[in-house]
């Protein structure tokens, strides 16, 4: 696993949460993240309201 977030832009977008979740999907297939990885990130980023997924969207990417 890299060190480095990778990017994910979510401003200037729909902000709809399954447009988020799509884009960061996408950002870390890019990055190579592990399967397993990305799968707690999906888990950690739905198990709350809007404002708990952009909070968890900012601790595992860096939003651009």
């Amino acid at each position: 696993m890299n060190d480095l977030k990778p990017e994910v832009q979510i401003s200037d977008r729909d902000g709809n949460a399954f447009g988020i979740l799509a884009r960061c999907q996408h950002a870390a297939k890019r990055a190579a993240w592990d399967e397993r990885y990305l799968e707690e990130f999906l888990d950690e980023a739905t198990n709350g309201d809007y404002n708990h997924l952009l909070r968890t969207v900012m601790h595992y990417f860096t939003v651009v």
